[in-house]
Parts: C-alpha cells; sequence; structure tokens
C-alpha cells in the first residue's frame, strides 16, 4: 500500500506491503539545510506557555528548549524523543517554514514493491473501481475555506500530510482546531511525536502549478498564514501499535487533532476566522453502507500529481476489514496518492454542509483505491478532551 503522507521517512517505511496513504513528503533540501539556528534569534518562543508538568517531562529527558530552537530538535535520540500522550512539544521556530522551503518539500522516489493487500483483507466488501482524482475549484479560500497543507520533521527529514480546520464547540466561530492522521503526527510504537510542525490553511488557493509556485505571489501561496501546533493528540492504539509502515493493524485508529497558534500577529483572530472555515466532526455518522457519497480532498503530492494542487475523489463508501477484533474502515474508490494523507472525508450534513466523518490514512500501490478511519469512540473522547482542555485558554 502506498504512504499518502509524503516524507523521506516514507521511503524507509513504505517498504513493506502496505505503505500508507500518508502525504509525508520528504525532503529536497531538508533538515540539513533548514538552518534553523538562523531563525531562531527571530523567535517568538515567549508565546508559548509550556505547563510545568510538561516542563518537569523535558527536564527528565534533559531537553532545554532553547537548545532545543536552535538546532537540538533535531537530535532524535529515542531518550529524547517525547511520545505519550501529553508530551508534544512544537516552539515556534520563526520563518522555519518558508515558502521557498515549504515548495521543495516533496516525497522521494518510492522503493516499495507494487502490491495488493486483497488477501489479508478479512470481511470486506469487494474492491470499488478506481476514481480519478479532480482539482478542486479554485480558490479554495472560497471552495475549501480551512483544507491546507501540514508540514513536519522527521527523522529522516521534512515530511508533509494533508489537514482540516475543525469546528471547536467551545469556541464557535473561533476554532483553533486541525484534524488530520495519526500517521502524520506521531511515528507509532517505533518512535514519537514528530516536530516543527505547521498547518497552512487553503495553501495556493488558486491552484497554480508546481512549475508556476516561484511566480506566484506569496499572499497567493500562503493566503492564511503559517499555524504552529502547541498541542496534540491521537489515539492512545496508534501511540502503542501504529507506526510508519504504515503501522496497518492500527489503521482503524489513524487519526488525531491539534491546537494550533499563528506564527504572525492575527491580531486576535482565530485560525477559524483567518481561514474562512470549518467543519463539523461527526462521530455518530451513519451505517458505511448507508452513506451515499464521500469526498475526500487533499494535495497529493506523488505522480502524476505535483503536490500544489488540490485534489478530491467522490465516490460510495464501502467497507474495509483488516481485522474481526478492530473497526471497520471507509474504502473509496481513488487515485489520490501520497500527500493527501490526513486531508478530510466529508459528507452532506442536514443542512447540506460538509460534515467531516474520516480522513485519508491508506490505499495500494499504484493507487485506486483509499481508506479511512470510522471515528467512534476514541476519536470522540480525544476531540473532546482536547477541545475542553482549552475551553478556557482560547
Amino acid at each position: 500500500m502506498r504512504s499518502i503522507r509524503r516524507p523521506v521517512l516514507a521511503a524507509a517505511a513504505l517498504t513493506a506491503v502496505v505503505a500508507m496513504t500518508a502525504t509525508a513528503c520528504g525532503p529536497e533540501g531538508g533538515g540539513a539545510d533548514a538552518k534553523p539556528g538562523q531563525s531562531a534569534a527571530q523567535d517568538t518562543g515567549g508565546e508559548f506557555k509550556i505547563p510545568q508538568d510538561i516542563q518537569d517531562k523535558l527536564k527528565e529527558h534533559g531537553i532545554d528548549l532553547d537548545k532545543w530552537k536552535n538546532g537540538d530538535w533535531k537530535n532524535w535520540d529515542k531518550d529524547k524523543w517525547l511520545r505519550e500522550a501529553g508530551e508534544f512539544i512544537n516552539p515556534i521556530i520563526k520563518n522555519f517554514w518558508n515558502p521557498d522551503k515549504i515548495e521543495k518539500v516533496k516525497p522521494p522516489q518510492d522503493p516499495s514493491k507494487t502490491e495488493d493487500v486483497s488477501q489479508d483483507q478479512g470481511k470486506t466488501d469487494p474492491e470499488p473501481a478506481a476514481v480519478a482524482a479532480k482539482p478542486v475549484r479554485t480558490p479554495y479560500t472560497s471552495t475549501a475555506p480551512g483544507v491546507g497543507l501540514l508540514l513536519f520533521s522527521t527523522p529522516q527529514g521534512e515530511s508533509r500530510c494533508s489537514a482540516t480546520v475543525v469546528k471547536d464547540p467551545a469556541h464557535p466561530g473561533k476554532s483553533n482546531l486541525v484534524w488530520t492522521a495519526a500517521h502524520c503526527v506521531h511515528a507509532g510504537k517505533s518512535g514519537g511525536w514528530y516536530r516543527n510542525m505547521v498547518f497552512v490553511p487553503n495553501f495556493n488557493r488558486n491552484g497554480a502549478s508546481a512549475a508556476k509556485m516561484k511566480t506566484t505571489p506569496f499572499e497567493d501561496r500562503v493566503p492564511s498564514g503559517k499555524w504552529w501546533a502547541d498541542d496534540m493528540a491521537t489515539s492512545n492504539q496508534w501511540i502503542k501499535a501504529g507506526g510508519a509502515v504504515p503501522g496497518v493493524p492500527m489503521a482503524p485508529y489513524d487519526f488525531a487533532l491539534m491546537h494550533v497558534k499563528p506564527e504572525e500577529n492575527t491580531g486576535g483572530k482565530s485560525l477559524e476566522e483567518v481561514a474562512g472555515g470549518a467543519y463539523e466532526v461527526s462521530f455518530n455518522a451513519p451505517a458505511i453502507g448507508k452513506i451515499p457519497s464521500l469526498t475526500a480532498q487533499g494535495y497529493p503530492a506523488e505522480a502524476p500529481f505535483d503536490g500544489a494542487v488540490q485534489e478530491q475523489c467522490t465516490d460510495k463508501p464501502t467497507r474495509l476489514s483488516r481485522d474481526a477484533q478492530l473497526p471497520t474502515m471507509y474504502r473509496i474508490g481513488c487515485t489520490m496518492t501520497g500527500g493527501s494523507s490526513g486531508g478530510p472525508w466529508f459528507v452532506k450534513g442536514a443542512d447540506g454542509e460538509p460534515v467531516l466523518v474520516s480522513n485519508m490514512s491508506m490505499g495500494p500501490r499504484p493507487a485506486r483505491w483509499s481508506a479511512g478511519p470510522h471515528l467512534g469512540p476514541e476519536a470522540k473522547s480525544m476531540f473532546s478532551a482536547m477541545s475542553n482542555k482549552w475551553a478556557a485558554k482560547q
């Protein structure tokens, strides 16, 4: 299977039979030339108020935040790789993700073999027919407000996924919450939280091709700013048993939620206000077979896509079950490739507006279908805990 997250990470991870639809893009001009020390002097570090319990944990791991922001974040030693729930840290390194660097984050050549996973699928519906991905209408600020790129650093280099602004019941109209896939934020059982996590909503709002990005105005490439994650949550199942290969056994729990903060001053405006929209998350979606249509969106970056244009697939979802003891996943025909991981899966709500019911998680290589987790009690508990935690802090 393919990894729809596109990283250098994918190169090492996708050698297994199943490679996630993770769009973590690997580095062309990755960590080595990032030169974080040069930008750290401009850091707005004081904006992050790290709770005392987290500060104590950092000391236990021997982590000094000043050294971290000046390049020590590149130390992926097991003893310094924070992995447990509640241990995520992500101090702002201003201008670490400049426009040119964002555009260079592309997936590496994938060394994994073209393989089928039907023999492992257990009880499942027949494989759906491939549905060709189509470009989302522009400008994204009007047609898909709040869908964007997720950028981050891994031990193998810089990577990318897709992500989405979601509504926060504790802050109506002013959400700072972003939904994505677990494999885009945490390495699973073999590692911990990824670093330098930044969300770029409405990236390349007018859909310019990668070849034309150099001449595209900054306000079109990064129209709604860069937002750094200052809190992160994923499923305990993923932390304990997930992985970048892509942790297929835990794919039904491949979801994550983050709280974000702007790199630049927004005059007090929330992410939802700046991005122009946010989407309701449903933890009570109809049975998979009763959903007439589902649309997946994201920024696929492996051929034949260039990572600059937002694409979408629409299909009637069917069931995919890899383990009778785990939740059944949604599956649709879709040709989106790596980079689309974490992107939203929408159904139409009662009012006709998009409602998020899943996210891009995994699929075969070559791309012909994709699967996403059903958001059940674990996802709802994660979401409620994050919303409640920030209810009085926004």
